[in-house]
């Protein structure tokens, strides 16, 4: 499927989103695309932790945290936020030998996600440096995400490593802006409850 520039959007990708979108759970998110195709479309937004704890998620599922104690979940998306899934960078090729196949999908060299539970269970007990624990996904029909970008909803970005697991996640949206040679001072501003005029 093609971009509003008639270029196939391919996955992995990031989508930004642009000020104009005013949605409280999309609000300067920053997501990354993992499918998109006549199907519809699906990824995870990186920059939104949550004030929940991922040790004290685990515990309700009977799987105990090695890693941080203090580590956050991350909201991944408005779609099935009772369901997780994990982002990790793997140091070990060793480990992705006895991942679980069918529920991992690799996002880049060396960084994968997975919704297997057994996975999830290995994670915990042995926590790579690199981790996130995203609640729920953010979804679109068939072609609803291709009318979004052709309205400037969302511009399309390669995948920055970098910005996968950033210590600081408010500055997410603002960086991968920059990345794309687009300075966030220069856009126009709004905050959720503003009325954004669509007429032009």
């Amino acid at each position: 499927m093609m971009d509003d520039t008639g270029s196939p959007l391919e996955t992995p990708a990031l989508l930004l989103a642009m000020p104009q979108v005013l949605d409280p759970f999309f609000y300067r998110s920053v997501i990354l695309l993992l499918r998109h195709n006549d199907e519809g479309s699906y990824g995870f937004i990186i920059n939104r932790p949550t004030e929940i704890e991922l040790a004290e998620i685990l515990e309700g599922m009977e799987i105990t945290w090695q890693g941080e104690p203090t580590l956050m979940a991350f909201f991944g998306g408005p779609v099935q936020s009772q369901i997780g899934s994990v982002m990790f960078a793997s140091e070990s090729g060793e480990w992705l030998a006895n991942a679980d196949d069918e529920g991992t999908t690799e996002v880049s060299p060396g960084v994968h996600i997975s919704q297997s539970l057994e996975d999830l269970g290995r994670l915990a007990a042995d926590p790579p440096t690199s981790f996130r624990l995203f609640l729920g996904y953010a979804g679109w029909g068939p072609g609803q995400l291709m009318d979004e970008i052709m309205r400037n909803d969302w511009l399309t970005a390669p995948v920055l490593d970098e910005l996968l697991f950033s210590a600081e996640p408010e500055g997410v949206w603002a960086t991968a802006l920059r990345s794309v040679g687009i300075d966030p001072a220069a856009l126009p501003s709004w905050v959720p409850g503003t009325e954004v005029d669509r007429s032009n």
